[in-house]
Parts: C-alpha cells; sequence; structure tokens
C-alpha cells in the first residue's frame, strides 16, 4: 500500500488517499534542479523570433520571464506541491538554427525540506508554452518535447544526473 516503508509512492497515506507529504522532520538543505527542453519549429518561425519581428514583441524575453513567474506559482497549480522559497531561478533559452527549435534550460535553487524539481520542469514548460503562444498566429506545428530533470542535488537522496 502506499505510504508504507516499501513503497516509492509518497503522496498517498497508507488507506490509498492523495495527501500533502510530511517535511516537518526533514533537514534544510541547498537544493539544486536542472530541467530541459525543447519546441521545434518552421525556420521561418525561429528566423521571426531572432529578428524580433514578432507581433506579440522579444518572444524570448518574455518566455524567460514567463517561466520566472511559472517557478514561483508551482505550488499553486501541482496541487500536492509544497510552497517553497525560492533562492534563484534561471531561465536559459537559446536558439538552434540547424535543428530550427529553442532549447531551455531552468536552473531553480533553495535552501529547504523538499527539491526544487517541480518548480523547474514548470518554469520550462510555461516558457516553451510562451514561445507557442507568442507564435502560434504563424506556426501551429509547433512541438514542445524533451522536458525532463536532468540534474538534482541536495536532500537525502543527494545527486542524481540523467544518463
Amino acid at each position: 500500500m502506499p505510504d508504507s516503508p516499501d513503497s516509492p509512492l509518497t503522496h498517498f497515506n497508507a488507506r490509498g488517499e492523495a495527501h500533502m507529504v510530511d517535511i516537518g522532520a526533514k533537514g534544510e538543505t541547498t537544493r539544486v534542479a536542472r530541467v530541459r527542453g525543447r519546441i521545434t519549429m518552421q525556420p521561418e518561425t525561429l528566423a521571426l523570433i531572432l529578428r524580433g519581428d514578432a507581433k506579440k514583441g522579444d518572444v524570448l524575453g518574455i518566455a524567460r520571464i514567463a517561466g520566472i513567474q511559472a517557478s514561483k506559482r508551482t505550488a499553486e497549480l501541482i496541487p500536492l506541491c509544497h510552497p517553497i522559497p525560492l533562492t534563484r531561478v534561471a531561465v536559459d533559452l537559446k536558439p538552434d538554427v540547424a535543428a530550427s527549435a529553442v532549447e531551455v534550460e531552468v536552473t531553480a535553487e533553495t535552501v529547504g525540506r523538499t527539491g526544487v524539481e517541480m518548480e523547474a520542469l514548470t518554469a520550462a514548460s510555461v516558457a516553451l508554452l510562451t514561445i507557442y503562444d507568442m507564435c502560434k498566429a504563424v506556426d501551429r506545428g509547433m512541438q514542445i518535447e524533451a522536458i525532463r530533470l536532468v540534474e538534482k542535488l541536495g536532500g537525502k537522496s543527494g545527486h542524481w544526473q540523467a544518463d
């Protein structure tokens, strides 16, 4: 049954009911999460973004701010996430002309009792969704893909890195 010592599903109690995990007894540590993702598009759409000709403004600048803002609201969006004090959120957007894509890398940090993976994942997702929103008038076929945790530091589990 969930929430038993042998179950990896911590968001369920012994009766199988969803609950917020009790982190009160955990020690505060520096916690960092890095997430990557990308949005692919038509070459003309990427050229429009790079020229700064989008009707709605600076696509990458607005996407960066949207990602940061989203990270701060993660607990409002994901029902069982703890609201945490973020100490740093960096949203880096890099155009990849050869692949006709924009890649995002988010680094989120806190000093606390729970990790910042969800905040980094939310930031990356919203940054890419913002690019989609700002460019959908010219390219409805854009694809958001490969959003994933690539590194996590801190807490009981220590350092984890994707292969």
